[in-house]
């Protein structure tokens, strides 16, 4: 029982890390009804970001830690969402006026250019973070056991679910909301009705690379780096567990992102560790496969 309990209390920080991805992607996704695979690119992205700047200012500036640190989520978030804007609300807008189906195939050249950029700048090598935040703290404590997760997980956690609520305030509730979901149901009509669609797309992808950016912050704060192959794997997952709670809301989508999270875990503590991606993703596809709508996407 104590091992079960300690499962679902690792489950919490990576089941809010991919509902906070997945909340983030339907926002982009909404308005292009396209597979985005650059979304998971610009999260690893914002990672490298975030070691390389804060490498540099430990290294060369000879700031103290938590400066040290500051400086690098500062650049990865600007440096993340400054490529959104210009891989989502420009390049991939451009090239989808001339076919539907380019911006997926340019959005793979996105990623391969990312990955390999933030390779080289950091020559070939994985830079790690000194750890911090990792004293643990119990949540739960029996007689002979204990239930803890550490600060950086709580603190996580914390900051990922005020975005997730964020955001639901603001699509819910505030006339931008109410303009994106004009734009996400029928854009011409949209545009009849004087709202500028390529504004709002250019908003829309800044907004998700915001959300990828800081959980890229989040994420390698906690594992210590990021790995130049996660890109590509990060995307594919992110555009299977975004689509486990559905693509017509960012909220629903997050909380099924959540439930994969969980599974995930329990997966991870009972079952083959090697198998894990392979039966969370069959999963992710047979729930995709039942649950599917036949409609027409223009």
């Amino acid at each position: 029982m104590a091992y079960l309990l300690q499962q679902l209390a690792n489950a919490v920080p990576l089941s809010a890390l991919y509902a906070t991805l997945a909340f983030g992607y339907v926002i982009g996704f909404a308005l292009t009804k396209r597979a985005d695979i650059a979304y998971g690119a610009i999260f690893a992205f914002s990672g490298h970001l975030y070691v390389l700047f804060a490498q540099l200012g430990w290294d060369e500036f000879w700031l103290v830690l938590p400066a040290a640190l500051a400086m690098g989520a500062g650049a990865a978030i600007v440096g993340g969402v400054a490529t959104g804007i210009v891989v989502g609300g420009l390049t991939l807008r451009l090239i989808e006026r001339h076919t539907r189906n380019a911006p997926i195939v340019a959005a793979l050249g996105v990623l391969l250019v990312l990955m390999e950029g933030a390779r080289l700048a950091s020559g070939s090598r994985e830079i790690w973070l000194s750890p911090f935040l990792n004293r643990a703290v119990p949540l739960w404590a029996g007689h002979s056991f204990a239930i803890t997760l550490t600060l950086i997980q709580l603190l996580n956690t914390g900051l990922m679910l005020a975005m997730i609520a964020a955001g639901w305030l603001v699509i819910d509730h505030t006339s931008l909301g109410r303009i994106w979901r004009a734009v996400a149901d029928d854009k011409i009509v949209a545009q009849l009705c004087g709202i500028s669609s390529r504004l709002v797309f250019v908003l829309a992808y800044a907004a998700a690379s915001l959300y990828a950016s800081v959980a890229g912050v989040l994420a390698t704060s906690y594992y210590g780096t990021m790995d130049f192959g996660a890109g590509l794997l990060i995307s594919i997952k992110i555009v299977l567990i975004a689509a486990a709670g559905g693509h017509s809301h960012p909220l629903r989508s997050a909380a099924g992102a959540a439930a994969v999270g969980f599974a995930e875990t329990l997966w991870s503590g009972y079952g083959p560790i090697l198998w894990r991606d392979f039966a969370i993703g069959l999963m992710l596809v047979a729930v995709l496969v039942i649950s599917r709508r036949e409609r027409v996407v223009l």
